[in-house]
């Protein structure tokens, strides 16, 4: 029997993506906006008035259990002494106005700089899964070992590793090993060389050493010719540092 034309081809299992984690309700700083949106406009007396009330609420509800251990409420009795306290050191006649609170407004400033901060994460997310999708394509195209490095795929090897449940990635460590150890793509610059060895796990490093130290002994030697080293540093990195450091050592003339 014949094959259907055009022939099937396996549909990709979608790759898991790590979920961004939800930011925890903050029970306190909820009560604090609310007390605020109340109290704006307020003079001492009506501050006065309302703080009476929530400490009034905080004596009602320690008497239930289920309530006993109430955050937003603490914090709204709390928000209500701090306006009172506020404007009692303030002038006659004074009202209060979230704008004009120094300790409203360090926490918005505080609010946007964190924000700004998930933000930038976020962004740095997507693009280090974007990167992963493009590395694990020439992967399957088997065009990995021919693709320049870049700034940043330290991290994407990690998401890649995550991806695969953890499990060493051997491909992708050997191609960064060759690419670290050849100065290739922005490990050209020493500067980002030196930073690697905070970015990247001890075998990955040692593989790259001894890679280095090997191209000096044998120039023309090919990745399948150099393949040994990687199994040396999967088994013991620290033998294999100190055997990249000993070749180091006896090129430069070094006892």
């Amino acid at each position: 029997m014949s094959s259907p034309w055009p022939p099937r081809h396996a549909a990709r299992r979608p790759v898991p993506r790590a979920a961004a984690p939800r930011e925890p309700v903050d029970h306190a700083r909820i009560g604090r906006r609310v007390v605020r949106r109340r109290a704006k406009g307020m003079d001492a007396a009506a501050v006065a008035a309302a703080l009476e009330d929530a400490r009034f609420d905080a004596r009602q509800d320690s008497r239930h259990e289920h309530l006993a251990d109430d955050e937003r409420g603490r914090a709204e009795l709390a928000e209500w002494e701090r306006i009172d306290q506020l404007l009692a050191a303030a002038p006659s006649g004074t009202v209060y106005d979230p704008d004009a609170d120094d300790v409203v407004q360090a926490e918005l400033a505080t609010d946007a700089a964190a924000a700004a901060t998930r933000e930038a994460e976020l962004r740095e997310a997507a693009r280090i899964a974007v990167r992963a999708d493009e590395l694990q394509a020439l992967r399957e195209l088997g065009t990995l070992e021919q693709t320049e490095p870049r700034e940043g795929d330290e991290a994407v090897r990690d998401e890649l590793t995550r991806r695969a449940g953890s499990y060493m990635q051997k491909d992708v460590d050997t191609w960064l090993a060759h690419a670290l150890a050849a100065h290739r793509g922005h490990y050209a610059d020493p500067a980002v060389r030196a930073a690697a060895a905070d970015l990247l796990p001890t075998h990955l490093l040692a593989h790259a050493a001894l890679l280095t130290e090997l191209a000096h002994l044998a120039p023309g030697a090919d990745v399948d010719q150099l393949a040994f080293a990687a199994r040396l540093a999967a088994a013991d990195p620290e033998a294999t540092g100190e055997l990249a450091a000993f070749l180091a050592r006896a090129r430069s003339g070094q006892s």
